[in-house]
């Protein structure tokens, strides 16, 4: 009796060991999904010798056809970058412009603090390309 009591009692145990056990490596394993996995980095955009070399495959382009395709692709991303530079220029002085109002409501004390809080916000914007 006593043999049975002592077994179903360690069976209990084994099973709540092995539960924990579970609930652990299940917690473990969606942090560790979230900090790293979470953080994957986008794919990179494709180079304009793998876009020209996949349509030429692809849609079995002639040597000439290849190289006009190309150069279709340099011009189109050349003006897509001109755009995106102006765009920012326009959002930096947006930006400024904002932060020039919040400047006049602050005062002599808390605007060096606003500045300094400004400047780790755009040395951070510099390290992340893809923020605005």
């Amino acid at each position: 009796m006593e043999n049975a009591k002592t077994r179903s009692e360690a069976a209990v145990l084994v099973l709540i060991v092995f539960l924990l056990g579970m609930i652990a490596g299940g917690t473990a394993n969606h942090l560790w999904g979230e900090r790293v996995w979470g953080k994957q980095l986008p794919p990179a955009q494709a180079t304009r010798e793998q876009i020209v070399d996949k349509m030429t495959r692809e849609l079995s382009l002639t040597p000439d056809q290849a190289k006009q395709f190309g150069d279709i692709v340099d011009d189109t991303r050349s003006k897509i970058h001109a755009d995106y530079t102006a765009a920012d220029a326009q959002r930096d002085q947006l930006r400024a412009a904002g932060r020039d109002r919040i400047r006049a409501i602050l005062t002599a004390d808390q605007r060096p603090k606003f500045d300094a809080i400004m400047q780790k916000l755009d040395e951070d914007r510099k390290k992340d390309p893809n923020s605005h």
